[in-house]
Order: structure tokens, then sequence, then C-alpha cells
């Protein structure tokens, strides 16, 4: 019991150290690596005025508009440079630190949110996409704030008043707010009236919760289209919750109090109302998706991977201490179901975060693969939270000590592999290649007419400071003019190919993510037969090619 205070008491300063040393990693080397294709897609979505943003992602895109919103008025103010354009991720990377712990804290006590928020600190998983000028971190950012707030509802017994109740009472004590009267001897004091004029927060903790649940909740689904599956899986639970309290009135008072049927649908309204403007494109964007997408269809072996770049249990290290440390896991993950054995509902709870959306994806999969790792990020939550209680369930604050030092080491050796060798696509030599050998009136294609955006990214500069005079252009179709993304070279696709060599002794092709839009490198073959290939030069995401006419 002593030993508890005294976590509590210093818990607000090792969860402050934890998120400090987080968002350390999550900066550290921000700007070392390339931008990659999808990232300079992000600025240069992010680019556009809100009206031209919202018609592209609408026209091209799979993802809501929320992430590419902020980065928007965010690179207004800060530029779009690498560091800037990925400080934006690393901060909602680092701000979820505190949110897990909190979590973890209300549902089992400081040990398991301080544990938790340890595993989130140093997850190289999370450490890669808080690097990344996407919106994988703002996804879990959000997801974190709405489980938080639901917790806060299912342990609070004022959750089951009617909505917006706290709200008017504290309003109607603002508005009869009578002020004691004060000895004249005692004079004025605009400070006195005011404090007592404002009642404590505690007073309406309770709608503010349904408030945070609710908006946090829509901007989880804006933030990412498989965010869908995170209300699914919220209503999983509290809808057999609430069944459950109704059947088994009799039954004790589980730790998870059901709120009532009534907020829980003003609630899921209120998400609707601010998700639902988004529904039309949402339903566009599925059926591009369904109709054609990239994704492979999911193998066993690819689940199991998945599992293990969530836990680390995947770093490059030999097999052998690998399946120790898969085993590591295993054990910690096993004494953590134990710790949840006497609170089956806060079981359900984190099983149903993370099984419903990754059972989801693996079944829709059946007919469109949809199964991705950095969709289903925000499932780490309810993962670390277990694999806490797991470890807090050793009991003796040095084995404790023992299991994060061993586990947190391995992370830390992940990470660093991650620093030193992970490569992104290298469109900086690309475009650094072209320019220096360019030639006025050259043409450059692309036979992925997205990667414009990203060479596009690091060639302008070199356009704007040397005068730079070339035609640019996707095949078999251009992005900006025909307005589809990516499509597929077919041999009906030569002709028009052929016409646009006319006029030009010198032609570029940049030739990356072909496997994808030109599989039987119908492009290179017919540039060959055309020209004459003089230069190529490889870079790490593709290959430049500069063809002559004889």
């Amino acid at each position: 019991m002593h030993e508890e205070v005294d976590l509590d008491e210093f818990a607000p300063w090792l969860i402050l150290l934890t998120t400090l040393l987080g968002g350390f990693l999550r900066v550290l080397m921000l700007r070392t690596k390339g931008m990659w294709l999808d990232e300079t897609f992000s600025i240069w979505l992010a680019n556009h005025t809100v009206a031209e943003m919202l018609q592209w992602i609408a026209k091209i895109d799979q993802h809501p508009p929320l992430y590419y919103l902020l980065l928007h008025y965010w690179i207004a103010r800060f530029g779009d440079t690498p560091y800037y354009a990925r400080l934006l991720s690393a901060l909602f990377g680092a701000g979820t630190i505190p949110i897990i712990y909190l979590i973890g804290k209300r549902m089992s006590g400081a040990m398991v949110g301080l544990v938790a928020a340890v595993f989130l600190t140093l997850s190289p998983f999370h450490i890669y996409f808080a690097q990344e000028t996407r919106m994988y971190t703002l996804l879990t950012f959000n997801a974190a704030v709405a489980i938080y707030a639901l917790v806060r509802l299912l342990t609070d017994s004022r959750a089951a008043r009617p909505i917006g109740g706290q709200f008017w009472e504290y309003l109607h004590a603002w508005r009869t707010f009578v002020p004691v009267e004060r000895p004249p001897q005692a004079g004025f004091s605009y400070e006195d009236r005011s404090r007592k004029r404002w009642l404590p927060i505690q007073n309406i903790e309770t709608d503010l919760a349904w408030v945070a649940f609710i908006l946090f909740s829509a901007a989880t689904m804006l933030s990412h289209n498989t965010a869908v599956l995170f209300p699914l899986a919220t209503n999983i639970f509290v809808l057999g919750l609430i069944l459950f309290r109704r059947l088994n009135q009799s039954a004790p008072q589980p730790v998870f109090q059901a709120p009532t049927l009534g907020n829980w649908v003003k609630a899921q309204i209120g998400i609707f109302v601010l998700w639902g403007p988004w529904l039309f494109t949402f339903i566009k964007q599925a059926s591009a998706v369904y109709q054609r997408f990239w994704i492979p269809a999911p193998t066993g072996d690819a689940i199991i991977q998945v599992f293990k770049s969530f836990v680390n249990a995947s770093a490059p290290i030999p097999a052998d201490l690998g399946s120790v440390i898969w085993g590591l896991y295993g054990l910690v993950f096993c004494l953590g179901l134990v710790t949840y054995r006497k609170k089956l509902a806060q079981l359900l709870f984190l099983a149903a975060l993370f099984a419903v959306p990754f059972l989801s994806e693996l079944f829709v999969s059946i007919y469109r693969p949809v199964f991705y790792d950095r969709t289903l990020i925000w499932t780490t939550i309810p993962l670390f939270l277990i694999l806490a209680a797991g470890v807090a369930q050793l009991r003796l604050r040095l084995l404790v000590f023992m299991m994060i030092g061993i586990l947190g080491a391995i992370n830390l050796f992940a990470v660093s592999d991650y620093y030193r060798f992970f490569q992104k696509e290298d469109w900086s030599t690309a475009a650094g290649y072209v320019a220096y050998y360019a030639e006025d009136d050259d043409l450059i294609l692309f036979n992925s007419n997205f990667v414009v955006v990203a060479f596009d990214y690091y060639f302008e500069t070199y356009e704007d400071r040397y005068s730079i005079r070339v035609e640019k252009q996707g095949v078999p179709l251009d992005l900006f003019k025909d307005g589809i993304l990516e499509p597929q070279m077919t041999a009906d696709d030569i002709p028009r190919l052929i016409s646009l060599l006319g006029g030009h002794d010198r032609v570029w092709l940049v030739y990356s993510h072909d496997s994808y839009t030109d599989p039987a490198g119908l492009i290179p073959q017919t540039l060959a037969s055309q020209m004459t290939l003089t230069q190529t030069r490889d870079f790490y995401g593709g290959q430049v090619q500069l063809y002559v006419t004889p």
C-alpha cells in the first residue's frame, strides 16, 4: 500500500520524463531520411487551398481530410521542409504517451499506466510512423483520447444521468449565484467574487467526458477511413454490457458500469452528425478501393508479422534470440490475461478494441485486401495495456523494473537500427541527377503518374534556381491533366506514348512502382524501340533512364 501511494505521488513526474523521452526519440534525426512518395503527396495536398484540397482528396485519395487540413495550416506556419512537415506527426505521437498512462491508471492503477506508457514510448513501430508526414499518429492520438473518455464514463456512476444535465446545473448555478455580503471594512474584491462564482470543474467532468468521447470518436473516423471500425468495436462492447446488465440485474455490479441506452444513442448520433458530411465521399473512396487497390491478400505469415511488428518481436536479431523475445512477450501477455481474470468487463473491453478491427479487416480482405498494419496502429493501445498489466502482475518492483529494462533495451536496439540503416525512397538523388544533366525542352515521363509529386518536391528547387525548362508527363495518363491516379499501362496505350515523343530529342523516364503500374515493362520497351538508351541511374525506389534520338 505504501508503495502504491509513493508511486501515485511520483507518477506525474515519471510520466513527464517518459513523455519527454518519447518526444526526443520521435524528433531524433527527423530530417535525415528522404521524403518518400506518400509523405510528399501529403505535403502536395496540404499546399493547396482548402477547397482544392478537398476536391483532390475526393477525386484521387483514399483517406479522410482531417490530417491534411491540420497539415495545411501547420506548413503555412512552419514550412514544408522534411523536419517541420514531420514534426506534426512526432508531436501527436508524443502526446499519446500521457493519454495511454491515464487510460491504464483509470483502469488498473498507476503502475499499469506507467508501464503502458513506456511500451508506447519505446515502440519502434510508433517511432517509425511518428517520423512520417502521414496521419497514423493523429489516428492513434484521437483514438486514445476517445478511449480514455469512454473509460471515464464506464467508471463513473454519474454517466447514467442524462447528457447535458451537469452543464445545465452548472449554468444555472452561475446565473443564480448570489455573492456573499462582505463586511464594509473588508472592502471590495473582484478576485473573491470571481472565485466564488465559478464552480469546480469536477461538477461537469462527466458531461465533458461525453463531449470528448463524441468529438474524438468522430476525429478518429476523420483521420482514417478504416477507423469506422472504432465505433463498431465500442458499440459491440457497450451494447453488450447494457444487455448483460438488463438480463442480470441481480448480478454483482461489474468494474465497468453500463451507461443508459438513451445516453449511448445520443452519443452515437452526435458522432454521426460530426462525421456524416464525409459519408458520401467515404462511400466513393471505398468503392474505388474495392475496384482496384494495391495491398496484397493477407497470408498467415503476414498476420503473424503484424503481431510481431506491434511488439517488436520481429527486430533484426538472430532467429533463436527472436524466439526468446517472442516468448517473453507471450509470457507477459498471459500474465496480463491473468490480471484481468477478476475484471472480465475490462478484459472484454480491451479485447473488443483490439479484435474487432483486426478481424474485420481480415474479413473485408476476403473480398478486397485492406489488411494493413499501419491502419491498425491504434489497436496497439489495448495491446500495450494488457502487456503492461502482465508486467505489473510480477508484483515485486525489482522484477517489474527488470522486465521493463529487458523489453525496453530490445526496443532501443531496434530503434537504433532504424535510425542508422532504414532507408526511404531517395527522390532527392533522382531529382538531382535529372537536374544536373537536363537540357531545355527535355521530356520527363513517369510510369507512375503519382511519383511526379515526390520528384517535384526536390526538383522544383532546381527548376527555380537554374531556370530549367522541361515538360513532365505521366504515362499512360497524367495525374494533373486527367485526374486519374496510377492507371496501369496496357498495349492499347502504346500509340499515345509514341505520340508524346514527337518533337523531343531527349526523353527521361523516371521508373518506379512499376510492379503496380507497368508490370509488363511496356514503357521502357516502347521507348527503346523508338530511341536509344544512353544513361541510367539507380536510386533507392526506382531508376532514372535517358533516351536520345539516334
